[in-house]
């Protein structure tokens, strides 16, 4: 049995749900984890679990991940823990790693091939080969539908028909594409080169045609856990069920509604088919969600509430559990350049009132939207750094700041403290500490390098001694040199430090991540859902992709639109998937009856004062200002004025609101009209308020007593 201690600690904290995940026998069991329901708590807590009771061997253990930085933090999250020896990887790495160490057997003494990082380069030659002029973009798009088809075990002689099936809209002619794609598979065997997808299948011939590979792997994995399994396409789980080889112990956790990745062959049917292909499995919902407040989390159920189709059938409605928090801010803005201009100064405020900069994200549907927010962000000298460009580890600067930092270690004293020694080494890079220059892109640089100081400074406090399984702790080297080891291992494993600036990232590179503020932007019809989805099935995904940015709110959200892309042509339809924006669009609603007048009135859009932002609220636009722009209301304005209209509803004998509500008059002391012009634009007064009560209201703006301003009502 395990000791009381550790069954206190591995269980301390869980709510019922994850008790359940963190207790269930061994055997197939599926976690269906909503959005911030603490899915990696559970998985390493159950894996931790199971290691502490004895039940299992940590080292029989593979987790398997979708990324190099959620395979980090679950290694880090299971050695807190007590477990480790786990082997926590993406599915590339662990086939790799796999592939590499049987290869001497697999390919009877030969070498094992090359691995290309991107099959960009020679994919335009297969495709110069195959009679297309493909320029870098074109080469992309090419492979992308290379790499679908090889995850989705699609040969080149069989891609158009699968394409056909699949509904895929490749960049050319199918048949052509079948065509580029036999001539890089023919290029890569000339050259000796493999890709990531021949890996895995490497990987799983080695397993299914080899039974002494087979073999030995089943026995070093007995246990298998997956993350993200909505995610998994059909070369994955092809490796997985080698892996398992028949057998049942298999924890999966995902969520449906988090399915965005389907063109590049993954798919949910494996998830959502779990219970029915294993008949014993056990089925667990997380739906209390412990990121986002209430307000968040009421948008994202309203979001995914409507949603149809197979991935729909494990919806799951969310629970927040935080403290409530502000609502969801939802802005239309005449133009791309003015929401633009609106967020970048929004962010200069949240960061000027605590919010790290870190903490802020800006989330768009298309990477090419990302320039008019660098350049607004660039001009508010706000840091800013583009998540899914070049990965941390090779961007130029840090490259540098590495070399730089290998060189320093010979002109470095040995008993430098380590923080010391890293920015005297950046110093020959020109990186100050003292000094963060002006502008967004300069910023964005130096801010990468102040993040290896952070790192330095982390890695410096962390404990003295680094526990090595069960058998003691070995004295942690804290040099510069040891330093540059640990910086040298996260290059390897991709595992990149937090920059201090705000994230600007697709709605898909910003999957599995969260932030304290999150601005979701361009939420135009056309833009999300884009005008490439056109299937049901299509459609469906972008609302998940919706979805899946409300998500990554912590505490505060905005919304956003340009009416227009550059302040001219025709009007936008606000993103459909949007109920609230939808509602108050001012633009016309599609199916709306064509053949009705417009009302000029209703078609008029106000404005916040402020920021600009279209007004969706009566409130708002009697203000003439957005809920969250400051106020500049005069008290005692305010009082006069409810003074006199308890004086005039008096002598009417009708109740106070019918003079004038509450809210008119906080939008009076606030705007302070001084001519009928002025008056008549504050929303909800007319010509007959005007007439009635204009002279009354123009008196006490402009300083009389309540009582002198009564003997001016009806007053023309």
């Amino acid at each position: 049995m395990i000791p009381t201690v550790l069954s206190d600690a591995v269980l301390a904290g869980l709510d019922p749900e994850q008790r359940t995940v963190v207790t269930a026998p061994a055997g197939p069991v599926c976690i269906l984890a909503g959005a911030g329901t603490g899915k990696t708590r559970a998985i390493t807590h159950r894996i931790a679990y199971r290691t502490l009771t004895g039940e299992i061997s940590p080292r029989h253990v593979l987790a398997v991940t979708f990324t190099a930085r959620a395979a980090a933090e679950m290694r880090a999250r299971l050695g807190a823990l007590g477990a480790t020896g786990v082997q926590a990887r993406t599915f590339h790495a662990a086939a790799l790693r796999q592939v590499r160490y049987f290869a001497s057997r697999l390919l009877e003494g030969r070498s094992m091939p090359e691995l290309i990082e991107s099959k960009v380069r020679m994919v335009g030659l297969a495709a110069a080969k195959a009679g297309l002029r493909a320029d870098r973009t074109g080469a992309r798009d090419l492979a992308g539908e290379i790499e679908w088809a090889k995850s989705s075990l699609v040969e080149p002689g069989e891609y158009v028909v699968a394409a056909t099936k699949a509904h895929r809209e490749p960049p050319h002619d199918p048949a052509k594409v079948a065509e580029v794609f036999a001539a890089y598979e023919t290029l890569k065997r000339r050259q000796g080169v493999i890709d990531f997808e021949d890996m895995l299948r490497a990987a799983v011939w080695g397993i299914e045609e080899h039974p002494d590979v087979g073999e030995e792997i089943r026995a070093q994995y007995r246990h298998f856990v997956v993350d993200e399994y909505q995610d998994v396409n059909p070369l994955q789980q092809r490796l997985l069920d080698a892996w398992l080889g028949g057998r049942n112990d298999l924890t999966v956790v995902g969520d449906a509604s988090q399915t965005i990745y389907s063109f590049t062959g993954a798919t949910a049917s494996y998830l959502i088919d779990f219970p029915r292909q294993r008949r014993d499995a056990v089925v667990i919902r997380l739906v209390r969600d412990y990121r986002s407040t209430p307000q968040v989390v009421g948008l994202a159920n309203a979001v995914i509430r409507q949603a149809r189709g197979n991935e729909a059938r494990l919806r799951l409605e969310l629970v927040g559990q935080r403290p409530p928090g502000a609502e969801p801010e939802l802005k239309i803005f005449p133009d791309e350049a003015g929401e633009a201009a609106a967020v970048a100064r929004r962010c200069r405020e949240l960061i000027a009132g605590g919010t790290p900069a870190s903490e802020i994200a800006v989330l768009f549907r298309i990477n090419a939207q990302s320039e008019v927010y660098e350049e607004a962000l660039a001009e508010a000298e706000v840091p800013y750094l583009v998540r899914g460009a070049e990965r941390f580890f090779e961007r130029p600067e840090v490259r540098q700041a590495m070399i730089a930092l290998r060189a320093a270690v010979r002109s470095t004293p040995g008993e430098t403290p380590l923080v010391q020694a890293v920015v005297e080494g950046l110093a020959a890079t020109g990186w100050s500490r003292e000094q963060p220059p002006p502008g967004g892109a300069a910023r964005e640089q130096w801010e990468a390098l102040a993040a290896l100081v952070t790192l330095a400074e982390e890695y410096a406090k962390a404990p003295a001694f680094e526990p090595i399984g069960q058998a003691g702790a070995v004295q942690r080297d804290v040099t510069l040199t040891a330093f540059n080891d640990e910086l040298a291992r996260r290059a390897d494993q991709q595992h990149a430090p937090t920059v201090a600036g705000v994230t600007l990232a697709s709605l898909h590179s910003a999957k599995g991540l969260e932030w304290d503020a999150v601005f979701l932007v361009g939420l135009a019809d056309g833009t999300l859902p884009t005008t490439y989805a056109k299937t049901p099935e299509q459609l469906e995904e972008e609302r998940r992709l919706l979805y899946v940015g409300v998500t990554r709110a912590r505490e505060w959200l905005w919304l956003s639109y340009g009416q227009t892309r550059s302040g001219s042509g025709r009007a936008r339809r606000p993103c459909r998937f949007l109920p609230q924006l939808e509602r108050h669009s001012p633009t016309e609603r599609a199916g709306a009856d064509r053949s009705r007048k417009p009302d000029r009135k209703r078609s008029q859009v106000s404005s916040c004062r402020i920021c600009g932002a279209a007004l969706l609220g009566g409130a708002d636009r009697k203000m003439g200002r957005c809920p969250t722009c400051p106020s500049d209301l005069d008290q005692d304005l305010l009082d006069r004025f409810t003074a006199w209209r308890a004086e005039t509803a008096a002598g009417l004998k009708v109740p106070a609101y019918v003079v004038f509500t509450d809210a008119t008059l906080v939008a009076m002391a606030e705007r302070r009209p001084a001519n009928p012009a002025e008056l008549l634009a504050i929303a909800g007064i007319g010509p007959r308020k005007l007439g009635q009560y204009g002279a009354a209201v123009f008196a006490l703006v402009g300083g009389a007593a309540p009582a002198e301003a009564s003997s001016k009502n009806f007053e023309n």
